[in-house]
């Protein structure tokens, strides 16, 4: 394959390639017999290796951080001393993918300083890729808002956005899928908390800045890459002239919150000292990144 030395249209290609070899592995093994579970270890395993044998060809000198690195990758990281930072997530809703869903990611970043300066998002099973480069363009907002939550566990701080703004729910999959939601008109805030890492994020953030849209944390602070710890625990992604009504609504639930049952909790829901675990997992053990 011939690589572009342009970052944008490398992501692109990447996230393109990935998402292809993703759903022809998908179609094979479920016309085999396979069941969800198989599809999606071998899917992941496939798309990660895919990924950094790409990035090993097309950009050797740069760092790597993703979420199916190994435990001697984690070890043995450079990429807290390097100037650029892929950030990768080789299938980003493996429940999704492994069910035969539409709402899963493959997610490629380039990381300077902190932020994603190059960033694409592809949806593989519908098709269609999204990139930092040329960026897309927000369909207008509807009527009646829209707040994309998730299928199986909306948070409490997307419940409380969407009754103070008398906004309607939209329940879908993995988090690259309800960031591009808001581009493709499909809805129009997304606001998580409750756990995410660096690699849930990071290109949809990417995509979706270049776009124009608002991204933050839930207090609305500035969203930081490749840090040591990669947990990020929650993110809102919105229109920017909505922005000011969701933060509002989120400081009021947890003001409210506080005045009934004590301190009011942080942006990160959890105390900043804790170990960064979700679902019983440390975050060193979720991902790593290339030598």
């Amino acid at each position: 394959m011939e690589y572009s030395d342009d970052d944008h249209r490398l992501a692109a290609q990447l996230a393109d390639g990935a998402g292809r070899l993703l759903v022809e592995m998908r179609t094979s093994m479920l016309a085999d017999g396979s069941d969800a579970a198989e599809v999606k270890d071998a899917g992941d395993r496939a798309s990660h290796e895919w990924l950094m044998d790409a990035l090993a060809a097309a950009r050797p000198d740069d760092a790597v951080l993703s979420e199916e690195a190994t435990a001697e990758e984690s070890r043995n990281s450079r990429r807290l001393s390097a100037e650029r930072v892929w950030v990768i997530d080789p299938v980003d809703g493996t429940r999704e993918y492994g069910e035969g869903r539409s709402d899963w990611a493959v997610h490629v970043a380039l990381v300077m300083d902190g932020s994603p300066t190059a960033a694409a998002v592809s949806l593989p099973a519908l098709g269609v890729v999204f990139s930092s480069d040329p960026p897309s363009t927000a369909p207008p907002a509807a009527e009646r808002l829209r707040v994309v939550v998730s299928r199986s566990r909306p948070p409490a701080e997307a419940l409380a956005v969407a009754s103070a703004l008398g906004a309607e729910l939209i329940e879908m999959g993995s988090a690259g899928a309800k960031a591009m939601s808001i581009l493709r008109g499909e809805a129009d805030i997304y606001a998580h908390s409750g756990g995410q890492y660096e690699w849930d994020s990071c290109a949809p953030v990417g995509v979706a800045t270049a776009a124009g849209l608002h991204c933050s944390r839930l207090d609305g602070s500035d969203l930081i890459y490749n840090r040591a710890d990669p947990y990020l625990p929650d993110l809102l992604i919105c229109r920017p002239e909505h922005a000011g009504a969701v933060l509002g609504a989120l400081e009021e639930f947890w003001r409210d919150g506080a005045d009934e049952d004590g301190p009011a909790p942080t942006a990160s829901g959890r105390d900043d000292g804790d170990p960064a675990v979700v679902d019983g997992t440390p975050a060193e053990a979720k991902g790593g990144v290339r030598q």
